[in-house]
């Protein structure tokens, strides 16, 4: 459904020296760099930006501790240096996080690499991690499984709870370096003559107008559709670009001893796992299964729900967690590269750019791979094969003198004084928005209706999803309140907080009874579709299993 304030001016027609296909991590990466060397830029994404695997992923930014096991000594070095590099450039966004890895006497791995890795990796940071509190270590001894002899390692590292609103902030910065984006608006197929790529047929999802672009470079960074994407243009690959492994997730609520430092330790068949504090509650993952279905409909299996419940439950047995005890489970397919040869966990995890010149279609580059932390890097390297320049030095200064650090007292009571709202939520809109938290501040005084909550649950106010609308290029409902004001990927959220969500920012928008039911309706058929409750099955899966 289109809103009032979000019709978009037409593209046929229109020349660009690059467009970018697929808005997730990547793709807003790459069309910020395009766009900040100077060139025309147009990034397309056929549901919403962040909406796809990047939405779905374990939220950690890390320099890929695991990859030492695999020899990646340069993979190491590019994700620490991007992890150091994030955590200056977007600290509202971006926290140091305090890592234990577990072993016990059953472990695949000794104490002893284990050991040693942690040494390497350190040393290559090039910094000491801070110390974790006794307390917690102690805390956590006592509700680990008390029958088997635990080894303790700490490391740091760094976590994204909400790689949505990196996304956004990255979206906001292409934009502000010329870039023009649209999401849902779908890539119907490359325009490819003469041995080379033209341009795109796109088709606008929200008024089904279908328009022709022409561009001197596209670069596809649609992740687990990449090899649809040529397919559709009839692009003849020799092998596929892609072997997608599906990532399961759960979310649980917090439980009385549940860990405040992230667990990095082995399930009970030797795959790493992660149990990790998020957004008030306990985030668990990942698995790692092949999946070469639909990524747009891609759900956890009750096979995957059990395994990731009997492992907590194994690993911390007084929390009593079972299949009840999941608030909602998500899952998504990693583009890695097609390696049949290769198990999920030996596949690497360093990023391709493949060029299509050998395949007719000269001036197309497709990305396969990449993780959040390097997303910045993937950009600078992408750019540099098309003959751009990059600077690294401006794109540190530009951004980081933009950041605020959400701790900043001063701030946060500026932003309360200016909104007429309460510390709780300005320091929440401050964490979330950054820099944009003073202007959206403004918004909020102007009305009532956009100082209250957007749920009774939330500290989170209208005012900021009217930004997402007015600002962020947010359409629907769920692109606010999934991605940009990401308040319904809390434990608390009901159908009741949709309802009350919906009403109140339908009542700032003046929205009429008709388009705020649509938007509802529409909202919980994504939500349900993304975020999805253990079922029956599952729960009698995990009881069988015990």
């Amino acid at each position: 459904m289109v809103l009032p304030g979000n019709q978009r001016s037409p593209l046929d027609g229109q020349q660009f020296h690059v467009v970018v296909l697929g808005g997730g991590i990547n793709g807003v990466a790459v069309a910020r760099e395009c766009a900040r060397a100077g060139r025309r830029t147009l990034l397309i994404e056929q549901n919403d930006f962040s909406s796809g695997v990047t939405s779905r992923s374990t939220r950690i930014i890390h320099g890929g501790l695991r990859y030492l096991e695999h020899g990646e000594l340069g993979l190491v070095r590019e994700s620490l240096r991007e992890r150091d590099q994030l955590l200056r450039e977007k600290s509202n966004l971006v926290h140091p996080a305090h890592f234990l890895f577990l072993l016990n006497e059953t472990s695949q791995r000794s104490a002893l690499k284990v050991r040693a890795g942690l040494w390497l990796y350190q040393r290559i940071a090039g910094k000491r991690p801070r110390e974790l509190a006794v307390t917690e270590i102690t805390r956590l001894q006592r509700a680990l499984d008390a029958g088997r002899r635990w080894s303790m390692f700490p490391y740091e590292d760094a976590q994204c709870e909400f790689p949505e609103r990196l996304v956004a902030e990255w979206l906001m910065e292409a934009v502000d370096a010329g870039a023009v984006v649209r999401n849902h608006t779908e890539a119907l197929a490359l325009d490819i003559s003469h041995g080379r790529v033209h341009g795109v047929l796109l088709r606008d999802r929200l008024t089904g107008r279908d328009e022709r672009v022409s561009a001197e470079w596209v670069i596809n960074c649609t992740g687990p559709w990449a090899d649809r994407m040529c397919r559709r243009s009839s692009i003849r690959m020799a092998q596929p670009m892609l072997g997608g492994v599906r990532g399961s997730h759960i979310v649980l609520s917090r439980f009385p001893g549940s860990p405040d430092a992230a667990i990095y330790t082995e399930a009970p068949d030797g795959r790493p796992i992660f149990v990790l504090p998020w957004n008030g509650q306990i985030l668990v993952g990942t698995t790692e299964v092949a999946d070469d279905g639909d990524p747009g409909k891609t759900a956890p299996s009750t096979d995957e729900i059990a395994y990731l419940v009997r492992t907590v439950a194994q690993l911390l047995p007084g929390a009593k967690i079972t299949a009840q005890s999941v608030n909602y489970t998500f899952a998504g397919v990693r583009p890695l590269p097609y390696s049949p040869d290769n198990k999920p966990s030996g596949v690497t995890r360093r990023h391709i750019l493949h060029d299509h010149s050998d395949e007719g279609a000269q001036r197309m580059i497709s990305v396969i791979g990449g993780k959040l932390t390097t997303a910045a890097s993937l950009a600078r390297e992408c750019a540099r094969k098309i003959g751009l320049i990059t600077n690294e030095l401006r794109s540190l200064v530009a951004v980081s003198s933009a950041s605020i650090d959400p701790l900043l007292d001063d701030a946060v009571l500026e932003i309360a004084q200016v909104g007429s709202i309460s510390e709780e939520s300005a320091r929440g809109m401050l964490e979330w928005h950054g820099r944009r938290a003073l202007e959206i501040a403004r918004t909020a005084r102007d009305s009532v209706e956009f100082r209250a909550p957007i749920c009774p649950h939330s500290s989170h106010i209208v005012a900021e999803a009217v930004e997402a609308y007015r600002g962020e290029f947010a359409v629907t409902l769920a692109d606010v309140l999934l991605r940009r004001v990401p308040v319904a990927l809390g434990g608390c959220w009901s159908e009741a907080c949709s309802r009350e969500a919906a009403l109140r920012i339908g009542a700032a928008l003046g929205w009429n009874d008709v388009t705020t039911g649509a938007n509802l309706e529409e909202f919980e058929i994504e939500r349900s579709a993304f975020l999805r409750p253990a079922t029956r099955t599952d729960i009698a899966a995990e009881t069988a299993a015990h």
